[in-house]
Parts: C-alpha cells; structure tokens; sequence
C-alpha cells in the first residue's frame, strides 16, 4: 500500500511569486530607512520606499490569489488503449434525514 504524497495549498509558481512579494516588502522598509532627509522626509522615505511596499503587496495579493498549476498525480499508470473511468458519481445522491430528533429545542 502506497502512501499519497502531501498536497500543499499552493503551487511552486505561488511560492516563487511569494518570495519576490517578500523581496520587494524587505527592499521597501530598508529602503525608506536609508533615508539620510530628516524624519525620513527624503525622495527615499516619501516615494520610493513606500512604492516597493505597494508593489509588494500587490506582488503578495496575487501570489495567493494566483491558480496553481494541476498537482502531479504520483504512482498512476497509464497504458495507451485503455478505457478511462469517469471521475464523478454516475448515481445522483439524495440527502437523508436524520433519524433522532435535535436535542437543542426551546421548550
């Protein structure tokens, strides 16, 4: 018996959008420090620094957003010729009622 491999919640393009995010947040903060205007009131700390913050967070915004790629699909063979099994029910599903009645009325 196989063990399935861990499916993560995003793909390697969403990671590799999450650095870059980070990338441009880490460089927007640093820059806005490297500010030599007093109280940071310089071209840095006024335009660009706070630039590369918003462009990260766009960057971030879309990098959860982003649809991954299809996961792989580990361990299946596949033989040229053979029939492919639908990937759904074939039988709708009714619901059923439960059988005992809620204990959490108001009397």
């Amino acid at each position: 018996m196989s063990t399935p491999s861990p499916r993560f919640a995003f793909g390697p393009r969403n990671y590799r959008l999450m650095f870059i995010g980070l990338a441009l947040l880490a460089a927007g903060f640093i820059t806005m420090s490297l500010d030599g205007a007093d109280y940071g009131e310089g071209f840095l700390g006024l335009t660009l620094g706070p630039l590369l913050l918003a462009a990260g967070f766009v960057v971030e915004f879309f990098a959860i957003m982003a649809k991954s790629g299809p996961a792989p699909v580990v361990n299946q063979v596949v033989t040229p010729g053979a029939p492919v099994a639908p990937a759904g029910p074939t039988a709708p599903v009714t619901p059923v009622a439960p059988t005992t009645p809620p204990t959490y009325q108001r009397r």
